[in-house]
């Protein structure tokens, strides 16, 4: 029988109101069947909606089931933060208050709290140079040539995610991508912006096959990207990316990686909404 349910929307990675990634969140999602939360995140029409769940093993503090408009991932960087901050909101009283443990599709994500809150990238579950077809598809689809590619690489953590350096970040923002024949592309595009400025890289994120033509802010592909940079050299081991230039967003995501190797992602996360909602 539906029944009303807490629910926040969280404006994620921006300071600035209404400029970042929304994530929904219902707080309590018992009960609730995998066509339900499917159907909700169809009709939010959010790059994600999260649910929130009593964890099932004991080093967590709660259970976190994440869906695009086109299915469920084990993994997403800024619904974990948003999801973090909607559960703080309403009360949620973490084991340690130092960081709270997210449990999902993944496994468990470490998630920092302070002024921003961070999580904790999980490992990849693929990684390495893409092959050459694929280099190749994700040029066409981006309609670039091949010589205009600095670097490339997976860095799934879930999702499947797989990226594409280019030589400025002039050049991502102009890419004009057609995914029509490439309708599984899990992809991103980064470059550098110029010495001196607040951000070091743009990105972009693409995910056609998850219903999300492009994304406004993607933690886990930040994630991934910032293991792969922060451990070949091709970045300092703290820097800060924007992302949504291209959709009037304006996102601000920090990386920074301990000398252990873990790379954290952070950014802003702010309770835009609260109010209920019948499930």
């Amino acid at each position: 029988m539906p029944r009303p349910r807490s629910f926040v929307q969280v404006d994620v990675f921006s300071t600035r109101p209404y400029s970042g990634n929304p994530v929904a969140v219902v707080l309590d999602g018992t009960g609730l069947s995998d066509e339900e939360m499917q159907g909700l995140a169809r009709w939010t029409n959010l790059s994600e909606t999260t649910f929130v769940l009593p964890p099932t093993v004991p080093e967590a503090d709660y259970r976190l089931r994440i869906f695009t408009p086109g299915g469920e991932l084990p993994f997403a960087g800024h619904p974990t933060l948003g999801s973090a901050r909607a559960w703080l909101d309403g009360g949620g009283t973490p084991r340690d208050d130092e960081r709270i443990v997210q449990e999902c599709g993944a496994g468990l994500v470490a998630v920092r709290r302070g002024e921003k809150l961070a999580f904790a990238a999980p490992p990849r579950v693929r990684e390495g140079a893409l092959d050459e077809n694929q280099l190749l598809r994700i040029v066409g689809a981006f309609g670039i040539s091949r010589d205009r590619v600095v670097a490339h690489q997976w860095v799934d953590n879930g999702p499947g995610w797989a990226v594409v350096q280019l030589a400025t970040a002039q050049e991502v923002l102009a890419l004009e991508p057609d995914f029509s024949g490439f309708p599984d592309a899990m992809v991103g595009a980064i470059g550098a912006h110029p010495d001196g400025s607040r951000h070091a890289f743009e990105m972009r994120t693409f995910a056609p096959a998850a219903g999300v033509p492009e994304d406004p802010a993607c933690g886990s592909m930040n994630a991934g990207v910032g293991q792969w940079l922060t451990s070949t050299g091709g970045a300092p081991s703290s820097y800060r990316v924007s992302q949504g230039t291209r959709l009037g967003r304006a996102a601000s995501i920090e990386i920074s990686a301990d000398a252990d190797g873990t790379v954290w992602v952070s950014g802003a996360a702010v309770v835009c909404v609260r109010g209920t909602i019948t499930l």
